[in-house]
């Protein structure tokens, strides 16, 4: 018999997830939804076609403390980067990630918008859909001690 995996079974186990495809993105938006990063940890390899970011996740998938633990969000086959609102390079600049959503263009091609706090956005287009979220830390108590919180709207 086999039985459906529990949050649980997790514990603090390193994540390393890949989506594809348009259905397997939501997964991975949630994980990394109200992460945050300063602006110096964003990189974008032109030559490599790789746009990656360090950011400080909530462990949303472990609700039994507020904890964060550092992940690398890479997105594959980026052939343009562009961004609004967005000091790339400051590092005393903390960016807070709100959603990462798909927008679909042709044959398979698409772009990746990452919608910051404070009205900035990154746009990340890309020839197909491939972004990887891997953790490279353990786990850590949440400074502020706290879930992270949205008025209703």
């Amino acid at each position: 018999m086999v039985e459906d995996a529990k949050f649980e079974d997790g514990g603090e186990k390193a994540l390393r997830l890949k989506a594809l495809d348009a259905d397997e993105l939501p997964v991975i938006a949630s994980l990394v939804q109200d992460a945050v990063f300063p602006g110096s940890e964003m990189t974008w390899d032109r030559r490599r076609r790789r746009f990656a970011l360090l950011l400080n996740r909530f462990r949303w998938e472990d609700r039994r403390a507020p904890e964060r633990v550092q992940s690398v969000l890479t997105i594959e086959d980026a052939t343009r980067v562009g961004s609004q609102g967005v000091e790339r390079g400051d590092a005393d600049t903390v960016l807070s990630l709100l959603t990462l959503d798909w927008e679909p263009g042709e044959d398979g091609t698409g772009a990746l918008v990452l919608t910051l706090a404070g009205d900035g956005a990154i746009r990340v287009e890309v020839e197909a859909l491939e972004v990887t979220l891997t953790d490279v830390t353990r786990p850590y108590v949440a400074p502020s001690g706290k879930v992270p919180g949205h008025p209703d709207g």
